[in-house]
């Protein structure tokens, strides 16, 4: 096997098991309150992130990284996965997956306009339709199909799910400050964010629950939305010749997701849902149509998150 298809066999096993993780948010969420279901996947995906640093013989470089950069880490570990993930799960929380799942997704859009004032960049007419298309489609998602009476099912929810967007945004466009290799970077943002997390479930939820299901739930989130599916995602954007044909796999997630939304969670797909969610993909494509390609850095993060 060469190295391309080695690169889309990584990259298809990575989006499948991302295509699972609203089903699996929305079925832990039945036994763990939202701060619970964090704490429990963050020490998850910490553990295997740690066993993930010790095969690659990453080991050495995390116990020398540079104090300037450990305190970068432990600042964006505020953002992600403490604050992200908690506003995240809470949306999941009050929406319907197949209404928190798409709306998400725009974290691509959201990224875009954040990168004009922080990073100096221009959109150019092209992004600005991008842009008008994926928010129509949000409308039409948190309107049930009714975009122009701006009537929301849930409105503190869909301004969660927009709001994670923005939080997963401002980590990103932070984390470019990063010298750090991916993987050291992101096992020291959730070894210093879980004490953290741990403070606020004590002072809040609490560590009880109702069922073993809720831990079972929290440690498949921790291994493959957090954990190690980020580490498959890695390897095929290195493998392969081109990150483009890599990174357009990640439009096949959120499809799948509805399919696995329904007949595992048990939901009926509203017809909004779905063409809300087809105007936020051609949004996301349309921004892409003319952009130079990324350096790997930048797009091993700029494409992770699918979720």
């Amino acid at each position: 096997m060469n190295d391309q298809s080695r690169a889309y066999l990584y990259g298809i096993s990575a989006v499948l098991l991302w295509s699972t993780v609203a089903t699996a948010f929305k079925l832990s969420l039945r036994h763990l309150e939202p701060i619970q279901l964090l704490f429990y996947a963050s020490i998850a995906s910490l553990l295997v992130m740690l066993a993930v640093l010790i095969r690659q013989g990453h080991l050495q470089r995390l116990l020398r990284t540079p104090r300037r950069d450990l305190l970068l880490c432990a600042t964006l570990g505020l953002l992600n996965p403490c604050i992200y993930y908690w506003v995240l799960f809470k949306a999941y929380d009050l929406l319907p997956a197949q209404e928190a799942q798409p709306l998400n997704y725009t974290w691509a859009i959201t990224l875009s306009i954040l990168a004009v004032p922080l990073l100096k960049q221009h959109l150019r007419r092209l992004d600005l339709l991008a842009i008008g298309i994926s928010y129509f489609g949000i409308l039409v998602i948190a309107t049930h199909g009714a975009p122009f009476t701006l009537r929301f099912s849930n409105g503190y929810g869909v301004l969660l799910a927009l709001g994670s967007t923005l939080i997963w945004s401002l980590f990103w466009i932070f984390n470019t400050r990063s010298r750090i290799e991916p993987v050291v970077g992101l096992f020291l943002n959730f070894l210093f964010a879980i004490p953290v997390i741990a403070l606020i479930t004590w002072l809040t939820a609490g560590f009880g629950f109702d069922s073993i299901k809720g831990l079972y739930g929290a440690a498949y989130v921790g291994l493959f939305e957090m954990g190690i599916t980020f580490v498959l995602w890695l390897k095929a954007l290195r493998l392969t010749e081109s990150t483009a044909k890599v990174a357009n796999l990640i439009f096949l997630s959120p499809i799948l997701s509805l399919f696995l939304i329904h007949f595992i969670v048990g939901e009926d797909i509203h017809w909004s849902s779905g063409a809300g969610l087809l105007l936020i993909i051609a949004g996301n494509a349309l921004q892409q149509l003319g952009k130079p390609p990324a350096p790997p850095g930048k797009e091993e993060q700029r494409t992770r998150k699918t979720t």
